[in-house]
């Protein structure tokens, strides 16, 4: 049995890489199979196996165009009844209490998987609403920007409106000296 530590060190190449454009390419994956932090993973990017990857009974249709609501509305109403049934199986039929609870598991599991079906919609939903959020922000910013720029801008030509003003009053100040001396 091989040993392996928790936190491996990097390999030994990573010295050759000191900014992204240096250094060969890193390997190849060696296999389709490999250990990280004690776990076993798969070099397949499959987000989400199917149900038949799983063991677990398909209910709903097969393929990519699915109605998900009507889908979830219909295992729901599945799963109300055969919970209802469930409470007078444990009253008359104790031996068809399996079979139910079986039912109840599959459709719950049929449930599950359709709502994380939809989980990559969610989450590029989620990233436009805020991305639209972000540019809403700096759009706001820019334009509070823009005011504060025109106060100042017109703070400016106040002041050097005043000054000029002061600048002449000065200037009729020193003419006056001049001529009364």
């Amino acid at each position: 049995m091989a040993t392996s530590s928790s936190f491996p060190p990097p390999p030994p190449f990573y010295k050759l890489y000191k900014d992204v454009n240096s250094g060969p390419p890193p390997p190849p994956p060696t296999g389709s199979t490999y250990t990280c932090f004690g776990a076993t993973h798969t070099n397949e990017h499959n987000v989400l196996p199917s149900l038949e990857e799983q063991g677990i009974r398909q209910i709903y249709p097969k393929g990519p165009d699915i109605d998900h609501k009507k889908e979830l509305r219909e295992l729901n109403h599945k799963l109300q009844h055969y919970y209802v049934e469930l409470s007078d199986l444990l009253i008359d039929r104790l031996s068809l209490l399996a079979d139910r609870m079986n039912e109840i598991t599959t459709i719950i599991a049929n449930i599950n998987h359709l709502l994380n079906s939809l989980r990559p919609r969610q989450a590029l939903d989620i990233t436009v609403d805020v991305l639209e959020l972000q540019i809403e922000r700096r759009k706001n910013a820019i334009e509070d920007i823009k005011g504060r720029r025109k106060l100042a801008q017109n703070m400016i030509k106040e002041a050097m409106e005043k000054l000029e003003a002061d600048q002449t009053a000065i200037e009729m100040a020193k003419t006056y000296v001049i001529r009364s001396v």
